[in-house]
């Protein structure tokens, strides 16, 4: 199907969905498993291909669902995995990329991150990434919870230009990287990649996005996914374990903040003034 859903691009012009879907702490309640099979498969015929995932959730257990989730729909998925930092030797990464494509059921990754930094020195790690690229087993690399000096070191590591993205914590209550992270990257064409762009639910009791959400007739949550999807350069990966909250997440994509909106929540959640050190979850 024909996806209405925007679009960013990686360095390399390749387009990839703003809203795509998360999937931390899926596949470790065998009640709630074909439930989250069920929610994945709909967000794709919705257009949210693009899909993250790591070695890390439930120790590989979300990646055997995905495994399953995606049959028959693999080619339509834009697909992120993420490797543990202890894993980021040279023959670490290969190792975990292998078990990671053999729990996922496909031969490649469309994008592999660096799930945080760690230890091992960035020009081993990328080695590693620059040696499965060239072997084909993933198509893109890139890096997660990196802040401007990490990115900084990085693309002055041989190779470490080639990144394509930093997936970072970022929402309405979340802002820190808007100082001198954003900036960084959108100068150098390189996406966000919102992870929690609701906050894992735990946003204000109160605020201008109750305002707002009553005044439209959607949840709080419509309206902070919402206000991510707007960023330029931004793209956002939402988890949702029901066909439900999938296609909430689809309507919030269609929302438009007014102005008028968006002031008002820059006045409540503000911008900030001054670095601030990176938020991770």
């Amino acid at each position: 199907m024909t996806s209405d859903i925007a679009s960013v691009s990686l360095p390399d012009g390749e387009r990839i969905p703003a809203l795509g879907q998360g999937t931390w702490e899926m596949g470790e309640a065998p009640a709630r498993r074909a439930a989250e099979i069920d929610a994945l498969r709909c967000g794709i015929e919705l257009g949210m291909t693009l899909i993250d995932t790591a070695e890390m959730y439930g120790d590989g257990a979300t990646e055997s669902l995905l495994g399953e989730a995606l049959a028959g729909l693999r080619e339509q998925v834009f697909l992120v995995s993420k490797v543990y930092p202890h894993n980021a030797s040279r023959r670490g990464v290969i190792a975990a990329c292998e078990q990671s494509l053999k729990r996922l059921k496909t031969d490649r990754l469309d994008l592999y991150l660096l799930h945080w930094r760690g230890s091992v020195p960035l020009a081993e790690t990328v080695q590693a990434f620059e040696a499965l690229r060239a072997a084909g087993k993933i198509r893109h690399w890139g890096v997660s919870n990196f802040d401007t000096d990490d990115m900084e070191e990085l693309v002055a590591t041989p190779g470490g230009n080639a990144c394509a993205t930093n997936q970072i914590l970022y929402n309405v209550a979340r802002r820190g990287s808007e100082f001198d992270l954003l900036p960084w990257l959108a100068a150098r064409k390189m996406p966000a990649m919102a992870y929690s762009p609701v906050d894992h639910a735990r946003l204000p009791k109160r605020s201008p996005l109750d305002d707002i959400a009553d005044v439209r007739g959607v949840s709080v949550f419509q309206v902070a996914l919402a206000w991510v999807l707007v960023k330029p350069g931004v793209c956002a990966i939402p988890k949702a374990g029901r066909v439900e909250h999938v296609r909430d997440n689809y309507h919030a994509a269609q929302l438009r903040l007014s102005a008028e909106e968006l002031a008002a929540l820059d006045r409540y959640f503000k911008p900030p003034r001054r670095k601030r050190p990176l938020e991770m979850l």
